[in-house]
Order: structure tokens, then sequence, then C-alpha cells
């Protein structure tokens, strides 16, 4: 019986990443996502008392699959600016690749101060990545950590938009190609 519920909440949450993902919260019916999902009202009821509560669980999805991500690039060995771009660029690929990152995006924009915040969920490993450059002498004197975690910050707020974008028009997502050319701008410049 347990697994059955199991099974019966992860199909709602799928469903309703999905549903936001593609209409945002306010256009999000909870009637939409039982008929997405296949499952009664009843049942989403039950686990799930309000759209705010299924909305937390779709962020707490998104933040789920980025954290792994996370952890991945945090523990890393190497050039810690070097992992903080690889790490960018995975945060990315995860944009275009899974409804729940793209969902708590968007969730995140459209509900501020409810459920989890997206960038909270990667921001602090980018923050230490970034002091942990500036301590091994690879950010060029003055600059400081939190001029480049804010920097990474806005190009991933572009990348979604760029996938948000692309998806909106059919056409195949190339934030990560994109973002790997503005790294590129922002550490060789623009001057000759």
């Amino acid at each position: 019986m347990q697994e059955r519920a199991a099974r019966t909440r992860q199909a709602l949450v799928r469903a309703a990443a999905a549903e936001f993902d593609r209409y945002g919260y306010a256009g999000t019916s909870l009637v939409q996502v039982c008929k997405s999902a296949g499952i009664t009202t009843g049942a989403l009821t039950f686990h799930f008392r309000s759209k705010g509560e299924l909305a937390d669980a779709v962020q707490a999805d998104g933040c789920t699959a980025i954290r792994r991500v996370v952890e991945h690039f945090a523990g890393a060995q190497g050039p810690a600016l070097e992992r903080l771009v690889d790490l960018t660029l995975s945060l990315a690929r995860l944009l275009e690749d899974e409804t729940a990152v793209r969902s708590a995006a968007r969730l995140t924009r459209e509900r501020p101060g409810g459920g989890f915040g997206w960038a909270a969920c990667w921001m602090p490993a980018v923050g230490e990545l970034a002091g942990r450059a500036q301590r091994t002498g690879q950010l060029r004197p003055g600059t400081q950590p939190a001029a480049v975690t804010h920097l990474a910050a806005y190009l991933l707020v572009a990348s979604e938009m760029r996938v948000r974008a692309s998806l909106q028009a059919a056409r195949e997502p190339d934030a990560v190609k994109q973002l790997e050319q503005m790294w590129n701008l922002a550490l060789h410049g623009i001057l000759p």
C-alpha cells in the first residue's frame, strides 16, 4: 500500500512539474495535473492539501536533482574556477533536460517566498568555489568572489530564459553552448 501511495505521489509531482513548467504557477490547474497524471482529485488532495504544497514538492524534486550535480562538483579536485564553470554548464544542461529543474526555477520567480528557491540549491557551492578560486590565486587581484557568484547567477538565469524560449519555439535548446560562449567572454575578455 505504501509503495502504491509513493508511486501516486511521484506521478502527481511529475505531472505538476510539467504543468508548472508549461503554464506557470497561476496558469496551472489542479484538475489538469490530475488528468495528466491519470489520478483522481481525491488522490491529489490526499497527498497535497493545496496547490502551494504541490508546488513545494515540485521545487524539492528539482532541488534534489540540482544537489546531486552540485555534490559532484563541490568535492571535485582541480582548479576551482574551472569547477565553477563546469558546475554552471551542468546546471544549464539540467535546465535543458529536467522538467522539475525548469519548474523549480520558474516557480521561484512566480512564487516569491514560497517553497525552495532554486538558486539556494546551487549558489552556496558556486560561492564556495569562487572563494576557493580567490584563495588559490585564480582570480585577478581585486576580483571579489561575490561578484563571480553573481555573474554565475546572472548567466544561469539567462540560460533558463534561453531554454524556455527554445522550448516555446520548438527548437533544440542550446543554452549550454551559449553559456560556454559567455564564460569564454567573461574569462578571456573582449579586448584584443
